[in-house]
């Protein structure tokens, strides 16, 4: 028999049937989850294949060099410095023209310019410039083009190259455009912040930060058959980057004031994690603790540096896992399929048609690509009868986006100026592939 009992019922409340909506969703997905089937499995195996690899080649050296810089950028230069030159009243050729050759500098991928483009944006960059750097920063990689004109013929690298600088600052001064009104109302409250004295000179900053921005950059030098110029790095890459790591610890101890003998501690517990285990992501991470104990809530700037370092990460990492986790689930990694078989990916890349050049383009949004990991992929799809158009469209959408890529700059743009990047980034590479289809 059932009886009431006065005020212990629970109301059915919207709230209450979301909840009841989100317990049942999971359920039954639980419940109806495919295990056991092969392309299943094999998607979830992918999964979990891409996201350790994710862990193993990009958290230690590119993500986590990556943080320190951009909270370097957000303690150490004045947000007065950033909107002179890059925000929206800043003059546009110097914007734009720093912005858009960055990624020959840089030579990051899209998830390792996220926190950089974090920094330069939150300090008062306007939205174009910020922008232009976000896509030039994985596109224009100097090595990568050199190879794709290698690999995949001159005609195909030249059109790359071209393409990439006009598309970082066509993209940037769409963005600029569409935005404009909040770009307006962004730049009228940073004008009445008061700006603050430099607490030393410009020089030590910039040396500062382009020390941690060497390590970044030859730590992660690609292009083992490369010769030239680009071999002889390869073969010094890490011997340059252990000159840059010397150079930082000793502007810790003569610029930002931390004690010699805990600089000389951390130097040598480096070198004593590289002997020990003989691997790069050993020092990395040992230098990585070294920093925090050097830096971590101490008072004034370098305290300051370490906490903005960590609010990025704390929000940056599980997003990336996230999206690196769902973009395996799909697509797999390269040469590996996910729940998307290849076969439906090849054949409908084939000729030059509007339909093949957007499904490139779109399929290169989501899928993840380490620095010059895209050019084999292209070059096997070629060899199945990808068109030349649709190839071009894939290395402009590609390298610049990924699915991990697109929910980073969610949580810092918010998804209208997401959505609004991504679709002209989808759209330009789409037209520009078509024409290079038609004329190739």
């Amino acid at each position: 028999m059932c009886t009431e009992r006065g005020g212990g019922g629970v109301t059915a409340s919207p709230k209450e049937w979301r909840v009841a909506a989100w317990l049942v969703g999971v359920l039954s997905a639980l419940y109806f989850l495919p295990v056991g089937v092969p392309r299943f499995d094999g998607a979830v195996n992918e999964a979990l294949h891409l996201a350790r690899w994710y862990a193993r080649e990009h958290v230690i050296l590119c993500l986590v060099p990556a943080f320190f810089i951009a909270g370097a950028i957000g303690a150490f230069i004045s947000q007065a410095s950033v909107i002179r030159y890059l925000g929206a009243k800043a003059r546009p050729l110097v914007a734009y023209g720093v912005a858009s050759v960055s990624g020959t500098i840089l030579a990051v991928c899209s998830c390792t310019v996220l926190p950089l483009f974090a920094g330069i944006y939150r300090l008062g960059a306007g939205i174009g410039p910020a922008t232009a750097f976000l896509y030039s920063g994985p596109a224009i990689n100097a090595l990568a083009i050199i190879l794709t004109a290698r690999v995949l013929g001159w005609e195909l690298g030249a059109a790359r190259a071209i393409s990439a600088v006009v598309f970082s600052i066509v993209i940037g001064m769409l963005m600029a455009w569409l935005f404009r009104k909040e770009e307006r109302e962004r730049g009228a409250a940073a004008a009445q912040m008061p700006e603050a004295a430099p607490a030393r000179p410009l020089w030590q900053t910039a040396a500062f930060i382009g020390t941690l921005l060497g390590i970044l950059v030859f730590a992660n030098w690609g292009g083992a058959a490369a010769s030239g110029f680009f071999g002889v790095v390869y073969a010094l890459k890490w011997q340059i980057t252990t000159g840059f790591a010397a150079l930082l610890g000793l502007m810790l101890w003569r610029i930002h004031g931390c004690p010699a003998p805990r600089v000389l501690a951390v130097a040598v517990g480096t070198a004593v994690a590289t002997y020990v285990f003989g691997t790069p992501e050993a020092a990395f991470l040992t230098a990585a603790a070294g920093l925090a104990w050097l830096t971590a809530g101490k008072p004034g700037e370098t305290g300051e540096w370490f906490g903005q370092s960590w609010s990025y990460a704390k929000q940056i990492i599980p997003l990336l896992v996230a999206g690196v986790l769902v973009a395996g689930l799909l697509l797999g990694r390269p040469g590996h399929e996910g729940l998307i078989p290849s076969e439906w990916v090849a054949s409908l890349l084939g000729g030059n048609s509007l339909a093949a050049n957007a499904f490139a383009s779109v399929a290169g949004s989501l899928m993840y690509f380490a620095t010059l990991t895209e050019i084999p992929v292209i070059e096997g799809l070629l060899g199945s009868g990808m068109g030349k158009g649709p190839a071009l469209a894939l290395l402009l959408a590609g390298p610049a986006l990924s699915l991990p890529n697109m929910l980073v700059i969610r949580s810092i743009l918010g998804t209208r100026k997401t959505a609004a990047y991504v679709t002209l980034v989808v759209i330009m590479s789409t037209l520009v592939g078509l024409i290079y289809g038609s004329l190739a």
